[in-house]
């Protein structure tokens, strides 16, 4: 009969202690010696010492439960018995009656075993298993063959395992010593694996006996701890333990190799945790990392394995998992943790097929219709559109801090919205200015089913997602935007109701977060005066859900990183507002009044009701505005009557967020932050009022959702009459009365658009007469200025600099009569053509007569030669131009500082935000924003 020695470790588990004594104390089979390994300070009652058959109490301050292992076998010498068996236990492990009977049987019928480990399970429920067999892949890494599962005795078939959890086994004392025990390595994961694996390479075998139960009480990590060690500590320890064993492994040749693979290893692994919605794990890759370049300990562990080694390694390759095994079993493990969160199977409560295709349908036929006249068109002018520029790689290298070619060019950062330049025109990479058009064609259908997609959020029902798809595709400012080719307030529209979905599953969700970042860095890039309300609001919401807090307050993070140069550069030039001027072409307007603006009317130049009024013979201002407030009114109605409804709550940050929309509607009307000529104007409120009316919508779908029996009739009446206030809106692009129209994509005359192709840095002086008769003069470099080169720093400086003066005299000289010599400023300047704009349809005389003295002065002009005449003006060309070498401007350290670091923000925030696993759609239940759901997002945290 074997002789077996119970070593129990007592690791700061007093609590535990007297369970596991009472139960070594009812064994059917007893060891015939235990010896307590215990701090000074623990205390044992003699009476339950001596019920339990302990034969020795060794006391000692610290170490692993190895360590206290060997004190143990230091204090109880092998008898001469030679088949002798340790039978490891912590405190917290309480074995049943029959538990060490049944281990026993298990090996005394096979001489080949040297390991056997019992069923570890829940102390408060025995048909739950906590551990029960372990191996690795091919790779290293360790895989739990059962972790956390109820007990059906479905693994009891097999018993043949790589290794076993260490505490509660029984192993053979003559090969514990063979091996030399415990890894000191290893001082909590991965000491079973260790062991077993060292076993059976020193020829011996590891089994689990189903018919054993022990108790385990806590992880290994969470020994000696107060608190049980959260995930992102757990996946630090696993992953030194791993590296550990690696060069422990390692054949010596291959030692190198992995030292020296550690740092990019470790890179690939921290954009791996990115991708897996584990931002809080990449500090300990960082850290096992470095640990595992240090390790003291590898030497030692080597030398152990090679002494006791008497096999290779193909006796163990058969018991490691690999390929499809390997995969199986990760998706359990996954499909387990879903369980234990309480995640159910996702169940479709709101079908796309229900009426999301059709409002997303009817919006596509209605946005051909509207937009029938840019069928065709390849590139898109008017209002602020102009085109991007034709090669794709030149998007790109506008980004960051740099060279900015506009006027007579300055270094500086660049507009946050060079990136949605970049984005938009690499989508068309064959003609970058097509990718507008198709923007345009798009905005409806896309702006419906945005909102009736984050409708779903807040409502079961299927009409109310469809009211909020129509009200939102109808907006009064997003087709004022789409009406004066405002592309930044287009795609802010088309942003918003993602952003709004995102940022409400961004508390439970690293993914959600990810995705609200990137969508908050495009609106703001997209209208900059949108991002301290947005700010706000964020702030607001992570307040508001402490749980995720840490997710949601990073959402700024891209958006500040983005911004933080042009600010930094917008202070150092004297113009800090600027950072808060519109994307693209300056385009002045004339503000409306607060009554506008509460009728969603970002400025009195969006096509109204005027010129229908007149025509019906009521004219006056007053009916312009007073109609669309009758006709928008029921769906303010809605909104306001969600507050005393159901579902008030969910109400609440709808109304707040429209009420900050309002705000800065307003504040945006009263700035003045950027130049064109003698006018000033700020940033468009349009912007500003699409959040207004995503408020709204979002309150109205609120109260649409709690009057379910009469939510059709009172959202038809909303919707009905929402569509007719934006009669005259729809219209114009129909009639062929907005100023975006189809374009040709040249910005300069045919004559200075083909010289560029081939002196892609000569320039054009560009002469614009202003009403007060002064004159405007821009300087365009190689095909012109396009959208992607417009700056904020540019349109928003508050002083010229001596080479804006220099141009000024020029200008104003060739557009005077005199004896003036241009030649040398021209050639200094490298401008090979001037160019006159014709005047509008109405002009103001003083206009008119500084164009004839311009027009007049340069004919006279003995360095000019008059070339064409056409729609974009008058042009002359200066033939004797001597092109000289471009000076490449250099970013400089700091430009490519800015440029690692945009890049870097916005990678992790990518990676964050792609999804790491398949999940079906669902829509919230009415507990919405009280009670997150499942959703298009993974429920991921990291602890």
């Amino acid at each position: 009969m074997p002789r077996v020695t119970a070593i129990l470790v007592v690791q700061d588990g007093d609590r535990w202690l007297d369970r596991t004594l009472a139960a070594l104390a009812s064994q059917t089979r007893r060891p015939e010696g235990l010896v307590v390994v215990a701090e000074p300070t623990t205390s044992f009652e003699p009476e339950v010492l001596e019920a339990a058959g302990v034969t020795q109490v060794v006391t000692a301050t610290g170490g692993t439960f190895g360590v206290g292992i060997a004190r143990a076998l230091r204090a109880a010498p092998p008898q001469e018995s030679a088949d002798e068996w340790l039978w490891l236990l912590r405190a917290d492990s309480a074995p049943e009656p029959d538990a060490l009977q049944a281990l026993l049987a298990a090996v005394e019928v096979a001489p080949s075993v040297a390991v056997a480990g019992p069923k570890l399970v829940d102390p408060d429920d025995h048909a739950r298993l906590r551990s029960y067999g372990e191996t690795m892949s091919r790779g290293g890494a360790t895989v739990l063959l059962v972790d956390d599962e109820l007990d059906q005795a479905q693994y009891d078939t097999v018993t043949d395992v790589l290794a076993v959890a260490v505490d509660g086994a029984i192993v053979r004392r003559v090969v514990w010593h063979a091996v030399d025990g415990l890894d000191a390595g290893l001082p909590s994961a991965d000491a079973g694996l260790d062991l077993g694996v060292r076993v059976r390479l020193a020829g011996h075998r590891v089994v689990r006996v189903p018919a054993a139960r022990v108790e385990r009480g806590r992880r290994p990590e969470d020994v000696a701890r107060r608190r049980p060690a959260s995930v992102r500590l757990r996946r630090r320890i696993a992953r030194t333990a791993q590296l550990h064993r690696r060069f422990v492994y390692a054949p010596g040749v291959l030692l190198p190799v992995h030292w020296v693979s550690l740092l990019p290893l470790a890179i690939l692994r921290i954009l791996g945790q990115l991708l897996a919605k584990r931002p809080g794990a990449v500090p300990g890759e960082v850290s096992a990392a470095f640990r595992g370049a240090f390790d003291p300990t590898v030497p030692g562990a080597r030398a152990r394995l090679r002494r006791a080694r008497t096999v290779g390694w193909r006796a163990v390759a058969p018991l490691r998992m690999d390929g499809p095994a390997l995969r199986e079993h990760r998706a359990h493990e996954r499909d387990q943790a879903d369980e234990r969160a309480g995640r159910e199977p996702d169940l479709v409560r709101a079908s796309f097929l229900g009426g999301g295709i059709w409002v997303v349908a009817v919006a596509i036929a209605v946005g051909v219709l509207t937009f029938w006249r840019l069928l065709g068109a390849t590139t898109l002018e008017g209002g602020g559109l102009i085109p991007l520029t034709s090669d794709p790689t030149a998007l790109w290298s506008r980004l960051g801090w740099g060279w900015r070619e506009i006027g007579v060019g300055f270094l500086g950062a660049a507009d946050p919205a060079s990136l949605l330049w970049a984005l938009l025109g690499s989508a068309t990479w064959w003609d970058p200015s097509y990718a507008i058009v198709l923007l345009w064609l798009v905005a409806l259908p896309f702006a419906a089913l945005g909102a009736w997609w984050a409708a779903t959020r807040l409502s079961e029902r299927s009409w109310p997602p469809v009211a909020a798809a129509i009200l939102w595709a109808a907006a009064p400012a997003f087709l004022g935007a789409l009406g004066e080719g405002r592309v930044g307030a287009v795609l802010v529209h088309l942003l918003l109701p993602w952003f709004a979905l995102a940022l409400i599953e961004g508390a439970r969700s690293w993914s959600a977060a990810a995705v609200a970042a990137l969508l908050f860095a495009g609106i703001a890039a997209g209208s900059p005066v949108l991002a301290p309300v947005l700010l706000l609001a964020v702030v607001a919401w992570a307040f508001a859900r402490p749980r995720g807090f840490a997710r949601i307050i990073g959402v700024p993070i891209p958006a500040i990183v983005l911004f933080a140069p042009l600010v930094a550069d917008a202070f150092r030039r004297g113009s800090p507002l600027a950072v808060l001027a519109d994307p693209g072409v300056v385009q002045p307007y004339e503000p409306t009044s607060g009554w506008g603006l509460l009728i969603g009317r970002p400025d009195a130049d969006v096509a109204g009701w005027e010129g229908i009024l007149n025509a019906l013979g009521l004219s006056g201002a007053a009916w312009g505005t007073l109609l669309p407030a009758v006709l928008l009114a029921p769906v303010a109605a809605l909104a306001l009557l969600a507050l005393f409804l159901p579902g008030a709550r969910r109400s609440i940050p709808a109304l707040g967020l429209a009420a900050g929309g309002l705000a800065t509607a307003w504040v945006a009307g009263h700035l003045q932050v950027t130049t064109l000529g003698l006018a000033t104007t700020g940033p468009w409120p349009g912007a500003a009022l699409s959040l207004y009316w995503l408020g709204l919508v979002g309150a109205a779908v609120v109260a649409l959702e709690s009057v379910a029996r009469v939510a059709v009739p009172l959202g038809s009446i909303a919707v009905a009459a929402a569509l007719v206030a934006v009669v005259p809106l729809l219209g114009a692009p129909i009639l062929g009365t907005s100023p975006v129209h189809p374009g040709d994509g040249r910005i300069l005359p045919a004559l200075a658009a083909a010289a560029a192709q081939n002196e892609p840095g000569v320039g054009t002086l560009v002469l614009t007469p202003q009403p007060d008769g002064s004159l405007g003069a821009v300087l365009q470099r190689g095909e012109g200025a396009t959208l992607d080169d417009q700056s904020a720093l540019s349109a928003g400086r508050t002083a010229i600099s001596d080479d804006e003066q220099a141009l000024a005299e020029l200008a104003g000289n060739l557009a005077s009569r005199g004896g003036y010599d241009p030649v040398p400023e021209l050639q200094d300047f490298q401008i090979g053509f001037v160019l006159v704009t014709p005047l509008g349809d109405d002009p103001e005389p003083a206009a008119a007569a500084v164009r004839a003295r311009a027009l007049e002065s340069l004919d006279a002009s003995s360095a000019l030669a008059a070339e064409s005449d056409s729609g974009y003006g008058t042009l002359w060309a200066y033939t004797e131009l001597a092109r000289t070498p471009e000076a490449q401007a250099s970013r400089g350290g700091y430009g490519l500082g800015v440029l690692a670091l945009q890049g870097a923000v916005l990678l992790a925030a990518l990676l964050l935000a792609i999804p790491t696993r398949r999940r079906r759609r669902v829509v919230q239940t009415r507990s919405s924003l009280d009670e997150p759901a499942a959703t298009t997002f993974d429920e991921d945290s990291d602890g």
